[in-house]
């Protein structure tokens, strides 16, 4: 990898022209109202945004969002060629994503992290220019591109997750995690045996730390281990000195703590990924922090949900997508072309497969294994398969072939009861955790597919010859590529 922290991962990306510096912004609604312009920015992906001069607080005391919505800094990230499109890049992980052997990390002694050290009564997170990320959010939010790190009671592997973290009080936080995460299955089996629950929580580290965090690794397999997968050499940590938990040795700003069950505080709103308040405020589990550490002049790393298209659904369309069409493959449905779940869905709603059909059923097969796969499963809604001439990231593309092939008589399918979460904002709120799936086949039908009309459209060969002499005059030197 080209960097080793945080630090050098924003000045490889400052070098490439996609980081913007923005000084004297304040943290009360006003960073989290400039990274929405920048989710929204109507012409595509723009920079990630460094906050310094934070009013009320020292500077250097910085805030990082954005950090993963351009193909360019996530193919940085990642140490991977960026693609030309954005299945080229899906193509690009999941092959990539399959070479991964997960990787021992090494741990270490010394870390940047103890150049600032704070203890039991000396802890105060209120130092930190915390942003209150949305109009009606219930707090301030220091986890929002965090890592939430525990230990299964039970096996004994360790799990970062990203999992909201609200600021309570000076040395208290909540513990908010959804229903079926690894982390919940880990937190519910320290609630049901009655063993105390150690906590550590990093909120500043490169962003692939991150990413590793905030996709779905399989169960069992530390994060870390994958992260050292991804960069080819073993990831440096060191134990905590409160939790012995393990944590990035590079990291900026690191917490420990015990998790404390039986004295629940509310917790929320936070407006979410899907773009709503999903889930009222509510009682939740809190951590009660014991050390503090942290680097001078400290980063936190920031990646707020909200109304797509925001930095969350943007770079995660990217790597569910390809961990869908992996699971897809080991499951043996045969060629699938393209896989995408949309931005405007929040990497989960709606997704769009493209495969080449090969027998009766088989778009039927590629919709439902699509929909339940680990990677798919978790609160969907829209699963469109379409034919292999249709790019399932362009959205006029899947909408086209959804409007002109598939007939809602005998094309959709739904099915009921499937895995959601108390986010799911068209579930009523008595009857969270399951929603339905629309599967909607939208491919020519296969027993008439040799008649089916033919596409008012120039051939690949003959639009690429005519591309080739003519797109340079008419979109710049890129030809016109996506």
């Amino acid at each position: 990898m080209q960097y080793r922290d945080l630090r050098e991962w924003i000045q490889l990306a400052g070098e490439m022209g996609e980081v913007k510096m923005l000084n004297g912004c304040d943290w009360d609604l006003e960073i989290g109202a400039v990274t929405e312009l920048v989710h929204h920015k109507e012409d595509g992906p723009a920079v990630a945004v460094l906050f310094d001069e934070i009013k009320g607080y020292p500077k250097g005391y910085r805030v990082l969002s954005n950090s993963l919505s351009s193909r360019n800094r996530l193919s940085l990230t990642l140490g991977l060629p960026p693609g030309d499109t954005k299945m080229d890049f899906v193509r690009i992980w999941k092959d990539r994503y399959k070479q991964i052997k997960p990787m021992p990390p090494k741990f270490v002694k010394d870390s940047p992290l103890f150049e600032n050290v704070y203890r039991d009564d000396e802890v105060d997170l209120l130092k930190f220019p915390t942003p209150k990320w949305h109009e009606h959010d219930g707090g301030r939010y220091i986890g929002t591109g965090s890592l939430d790190i525990t230990r299964d009671p039970d096996e004994g592997w360790v799990n970062w997750g990203t999992y909201r973290v609200m600021i309570h009080d000076r040395n208290t936080v909540g513990f908010y995690i959804s229903p079926g995460k690894h982390g919940r299955i880990q937190r519910d089996k320290y609630i049901s045996s009655g063993k105390p629950c150690k906590v550590a929580m990093s909120f500043g580290h490169d962003p692939l730390m991150f990413l590793a965090a905030s996709v779905e690794v399989p169960y069992g397999i530390p994060e870390y281990e994958f992260v050292g997968g991804v960069r080819g050499e073993p990831l440096e940590l060191i134990e905590g000195e409160y939790t012995g938990l393990p944590i990035p040795a590079t990291a900026e700003i690191v917490v420990e703590g015990d998790a404390i069950f039986d004295q629940p505080r509310t917790e929320g709103p936070f407006g979410e990924w899907t773009g709503y308040y999903g889930s009222a405020e509510r009682s939740e589990p809190i951590v009660k922090i014991k050390r503090l550490y942290h680097r001078n002049n400290p980063i936190i790393l920031g990646s707020p949900p909200g109304r797509p298209p925001a930095e969350l659904g943007w770079y995660r369309s990217y790597l569910r997508s390809a961990l869908i069409w992996d699971e897809m493959e080991k499951a043996g449905v045969p060629d699938v072309k393209g896989v995408w779940l949309t931005v405007s869905g929040g990497s989960r709603l709606i997704l769009g497969v493209s495969i080449k059909q090969r027998y009766p059923g088989h778009a039927r097969q590629a919709a439902l294994v699509a929909s339940q796969c680990h990677a798919g499963a978790y609160l969907g809604r829209y699963v469109i398969v379409v034919d292999d001439d249709i790019d399932p990231s362009n959205t006029d593309d899947l909408i086209w072939a959804m409007a002109t092939r598939s007939d809602p008589d005998t094309d959709i399918d739904i099915i009921r009861r499937c895995w959601s979460g108390p986010l799911d904002p068209i579930i009523h709120p008595t009857k969270k955790g399951f929603n339905s799936r629309a599967i909607i086949d939208a491919c020519r039908p296969f027993e008439w597919i040799k008649d089916f009309p033919k596409v008012a459209e120039s051939s690949k060969e003959v639009l690429d010859a005519t591309a080739k002499k003519w797109g340079t005059l008419l979109f710049g030197k890129d030809g016109g590529k996506a």
